[in-house]
């Protein structure tokens, strides 16, 4: 039986490399495959080994830093045959880069900000620490292989730190193609009532935390360019939501934009909308963009969303850059027309249904095994 050691500082069900972690874990639970968790916080889950490191700190960067040192003397004690880290951290084998990379991220992010925005992005010490502990691991005599969860993570992985191709697999995230179905549409109707959306309104769907990143500004003003049978529906958290709704009604938007919150039963909302739209700054692959398309969603989303690899334009979703308002409402009118999103959705669901929890630990478990049997 294999030992394996996962690294991931926060373990909650919410979050979408959280839900990456613990669907992981289920799957390789099957594989013949002894899990350990290694975290700071934990919540659900059961059929594994937790370790846990929570050292005092006050601030991200102290936070970060003194998880990677309590990690790495935590399993200095222990034997496992593989650790694979979630986290920027040196003591691992095998690292799963579901964060992308925080050069890049930067990169997208100052694209968005004025000159005092990029300023303070440039002199913040904590993306410093990040950038320094993402080289030290990349470049470190350690490392084996990073798990790219998509070709864009994998190329731009090579442009920053000049890693070869049989070090970076790409393992796409794996849905659950059974749980998220087109027959979620069950709950169209409760779900509408529930937030007072009008049974034959087109509505477009936003799942996702740090609406920033996510790309909700540019989606806010392309919804103000759409007819009044257009509502948006955001499933999700932000320190800053408040902010957001302030935008939103300074827009005209109060009625047919509706903050929900962090909801549980997130697959039910799927079945309520008619869009999922994640016009994000920089995404690696996002579950939600996977479990939209499974339900038979179309999708509009960016070029820097990993997961718009496996979209064509017109045929199973929509993508173009993250600030590209113009192209963003166009995309969102053209969804309007309700044959054009059974058609689209249909597609959708077709392209993602290879992509099942059991492929992604077959391919997981392989991995494994081809680095134990090199020297």
């Amino acid at each position: 039986m294999l030992k394996i050691a996962l690294i991931r500082q926060r373990y909650a069900q919410d979050g979408g490399a959280e839900r990456f972690v613990a669907r992981a874990i289920d799957a390789l639970k099957t594989q013949d495959v002894r899990v350990t968790l290694v975290t700071r916080e934990w919540s659900g889950g059961d059929g594994f080994e937790v370790l846990t490191c929570r050292p005092f700190h006050v601030g991200s960067l102290w936070r970060d830093y003194a998880f990677a040192r309590c990690v790495c003397r935590t399993l200095a004690q222990k034997k496992f045959d593989l650790v694979q880290s979630h986290e920027r951290i040196a003591c691992c084998d095998i690292y799963r880069a579901g964060d992308g990379v925080h050069r890049e991220w930067l990169k997208q992010r100052a694209r968005a900000l004025g000159w005092a925005g990029r300023l303070r992005l440039a002199l913040n010490p904590y993306h410093a620490y990040v950038k320094a502990a993402e080289k030290g691991m990349f470049t470190g005599p350690r490392l084996k292989a990073v798990i790219c969860n998509s070709r864009m993570v994998r190329d731009e992985i090579k442009q920053y730190f000049h890693l070869p191709d049989d070090r970076l697999p790409v393992i796409y995230n794996g849905v659950d193609t059974a749980v998220y179905h087109p027959d979620l549409k069950a709950h169209r109707d409760a779900i509408r009532a529930r937030h007072g959306v009008p049974s034959d309104a087109t509505l477009y769907l936003f799942v996702g935390s740090g609406f920033e990143r996510k790309g909700m500004s540019v989606l806010l003003q392309a919804m103000a360019r759409l007819p009044e049978n257009a509502f948006l529906l955001v499933v999700g958290r932000d320190k800053q939501a408040d902010r957001f709704q302030q935008r939103a009604h300074a827009l005209g938007l109060s009625r047919r934009v509706i903050f929900a919150g962090v909801r549980e039963g997130v697959r039910l909302y799927y079945g309520a909308a008619d869009v999922l739209t994640l016009p994000t700054l920089y995404d690696p692959f996002p579950n939600a963009v996977l479990e939209a398309m499974a339900s038979g969603l179309p999708v509009v989303t960016s070029l820097k969303c990993g997961a718009a690899e496996l979209i064509e334009n017109g045929k199973n979703g929509f993508a173009c850059d993250a600030l590209d308002v113009e192209n963003q409402t166009a995309f969102m009118r053209t969804l309007l027309d309700a044959e054009t999103r059974r058609r689209i959705g249909w597609a959708a669901r077709q392209t993602v249904e290879p992509l099942t929890l059991t492929a992604m630990s077959d391919s997981l478990v392989r991995l494994y095994r081809e680095l134990l049997a090199k020297p």
